[in-house]
């Protein structure tokens, strides 16, 4: 069963109403790993270095727009990494003016839940 620390809006820890460190079970933990992954830089996971999406050499340090498919490919992998998930589609939506990609991950996980990822 997939467990992980509950997230606020803000990405901060928040407690249960025992006064407890809340955390979230099965698909909504599944959902919140996804989104924890889909964020995560390389170099930036302090005990496996190797883990993350290299946005520096892809988007962030490439004056051209950046590849629609080469992102997607690899919020899609990155999704199928998390343990749980059977499937994943990203939908992505870029803005020239701002530069900026927005969208979402539908993902299936374990128990044929569907869940929605804002990105």
């Amino acid at each position: 069963m997939p467990r992980t620390l509950a997230l606020n809006d803000n990405w901060d820890i928040m407690l249960d109403e025992m006064g407890n460190i809340a955390v979230y079970d099965d698909d909504y933990a599944i959902a919140q790993n996804v989104a924890n992954a889909v964020r995560l830089f390389t170099n930036d996971a302090y005990f496996n270095k190797t883990r993350g999406i290299p946005h520096y050499d892809v988007e962030l340090g490439n004056p051209a727009f950046p590849s629609r498919s080469v992102l997607y490919a690899r919020i899609r992998q990155a999704a199928m990494n998390v343990s749980g998930v059977t499937d994943a589609e990203v939908q992505l939506d870029f803005d020239k003016a701002s530069r900026a990609y927005t969208g979402n991950i539908y993902i299936t996980t374990k128990n044929s839940t569907q869940v929605r990822i804002e990105l």
